[in-house]
């Protein structure tokens, strides 16, 4: 039975003339052009089969995207095809039309991974943590989904529910129902503990650079410009916007390279660099990251790091150091516009080490853990029956027990308090 002559073939055909054409009048023939006909031929037999005898029937159009897709997807976790629809909801705020959960992921050996929770989100309410890893949404496998098609799943109308499969190192698998909600981001909060600076960067919007100034200015104000130094906490923040790590970065140094970026195009190579003028005036800076840190984080941290600005303490980054370009793609028969996310360079700190896969390592490494001290009955002269003065220290241990809650159940951030107070003492006696 003759087959129809089919409008896949017909492009097929087209694309086959153009490139013979090329071959015959172009004066760079070469091998890789015959090779690329070679590869065309072989993937016009793989679609039309699929097309003709797939279990169910399935449209040009939709297998086309899929073929896309599968190919950049294949290359790395962060490229992919946006259909057009998709890349509509990328250019095209759609707040109060979409609830989330508040989880940054990427895909791992075909399950969804979690880089980081977001602050104050329903994924960071729950316990949620770096490294989990998401096996069955609902009740349905992730295996085999890209992680479009995983996002996609996971968002709905705010306020409904969904249970997702979790899969943590050293436990059984567990179920956890979250509640979509519309996603706000606070970038920046800030607070004072024990005369020193603290604040924290969730993600790097377009705000956070606005953000940072101003809570530096309100901890100068509340400290009368006495404060022993300042904390930036980078835990559990998946990135966010180049240029808002290249200002946070800027902010603290007076010169020097912050971040360069580097592809197969040595033409396309950027370097970004810092302006002079530390908001801090050089007070001792301590930096805290864990394994949730990602991309903008880990340029921030390397940057300060490298130029020997701040001392980095927690433990190794993600590790997300590669760059995503989106590049349109105009279907002029559909008229409409999808795009591709293609990573076309990686990142490197100033000292020219690479983030991607590696990650930051900490200066001074530090586990998330607990004290142990108030399992260990402990004493001194005040707790003596009759010690002199012993009635004085009472409203003293009442005030520190307020701070103590706090850095009981964080102590990495307890280690990096004391590690400002010590810089801030040596600085004082080198003054």
């Amino acid at each position: 039975m003759i087959k129809k002559f089919n409008k896949i073939k017909y492009i097929y055909l087209v694309i086959k003339i153009f490139l013979l054409f090329f071959l015959l009048f172009s004066p760079k023939i070469n091998a890789k052009s015959k090779e690329m006909i070679r590869l065309m031929d072989l993937f016009e037999n793989v679609f039309e089969k699929t097309h003709e005898e797939y279990v169910e029937e399935i449209s040009e159009q939709e297998l086309m995207e899929k073929a896309i897709s599968g190919m950049l997807s294949a290359l790395d976790p962060h490229s992919g095809y946006m259909n057009e629809e998709t890349f509509k909801e990328m250019q095209v705020d759609t707040s109060g039309k979409f609830g989330g959960l508040g989880i940054q992921i990427t895909m791992e050996e075909g399950f969804v991974k979690i880089i980081s929770p977001i602050d104050d989100t329903p994924a960071y309410k729950a316990g949620l943590k770096a490294g989990d890893l998401i096996t069955q949404i609902n009740n349905k496998p992730v295996m085999g989904l890209n992680l479009k098609e995983a996002v996609d799943m996971m968002r709905g109308r705010p306020g409904t529910k969904i249970i997702i499969t979790i899969a943590r190192e050293g436990l059984d698998l567990f179920d956890v129902e979250l509640k979509r909600e519309i996603i706000k981001i606070e970038s920046v909060k800030n607070e004072i503990f024990d005369d020193i600076g603290y604040i924290r960067i969730s993600q790097f919007t377009e705000q956070t650079n606005k953000g940072l100034i101003k809570a530096v200015k309100e901890t100068k104000i509340t400290l009368d410009n006495e404060e022993l130094g300042y904390i930036l906490d980078l835990r559990s923040n998946p990135g966010g916007l180049l240029s808002q790590a290249v200002a946070v970065s800027d902010l603290f140094l007076n010169e020097g390279v912050i971040v360069s970026t580097k592809g197969r195009d040595i033409n396309n190579d950027k370097k970004y660099s810092a302006k002079n003028g530390d908001i801090i005036k050089n007070k001792p800076l301590v930096i805290l990251i864990n394994g949730g840190s990602a991309s903008a984080s880990e340029i921030v941290a390397g940057a300060l790091q490298d130029h020997k600005r701040a001392i980095v303490i927690g433990t190794k980054s993600f590790g997300k150091g590669s760059v995503q370009s989106i590049i349109p793609l105009w279907d002029f028969r559909r008229n409409n516009q999808g795009a591709m996310k293609l990573t076309t360079s990686r990142y490197y700190t100033p000292l020219g080490k690479s983030i991607q896969a590696k990650g930051i390592e900490p200066d001074i490494y530090v586990e998330q853990g607990e004290f142990k001290s108030n399992e260990i009955s402990l004493y001194s002269e005040s707790d003596f029956f009759g010690s002199l003065d012993s009635s004085e220290n009472l409203e003293i241990e009442e005030e520190i027990d307020e701070n103590q809650k706090i850095f009981e159940t964080d102590y990495q951030l307890s280690r990096a308090i004391d590690l400002v107070k010590a810089l801030s003492i040596l600085d004082q006696k080198e003054g």
